[in-house]
């Protein structure tokens, strides 16, 4: 069984691949990184990043490797805040899903 994976979670992980790397990293890159965890493609993840672009979480620059340009995404630090309120958000929801299922109660 496969959980289905909302828009607020992809952007999650996304922001934590790529806070991982102080130097930021490339597009290929952070999609085998978010695969390790999740089965999701390429063309899911590209406008993700375009999107948190957009909303000013990451920054992008381009560096030349194997003769060809590569396009590099950095967290900025609105970025790194939106990931710290999704890291709290997260631990309030997984407290609350192992509750449900664990039998876990306050």
């Amino acid at each position: 069984m496969s959980f289905t994976t909302g828009t607020a979670l992809l952007d999650a992980v996304v922001l934590a691949v790529v806070s991982g790397e102080t130097e930021g990293t490339y597009g290929y890159k952070i999609t085998q990184d978010v695969r390790s965890i999740m089965d999701v493609s390429e063309s899911t993840l590209y406008p993700v990043l375009r999107r948190l672009q957009k909303d000013g979480c990451l920054e992008t620059y381009d560096r030349e490797y194997a003769g060809r340009n590569r396009r590099y995404y950095k967290i900025t630090p609105n970025g790194m805040i939106q990931l710290d309120e999704y890291r709290r958000e997260w631990l309030t929801y997984r407290k609350d899903i192992e509750g449900m299922l664990f039998g876990k109660g306050e």
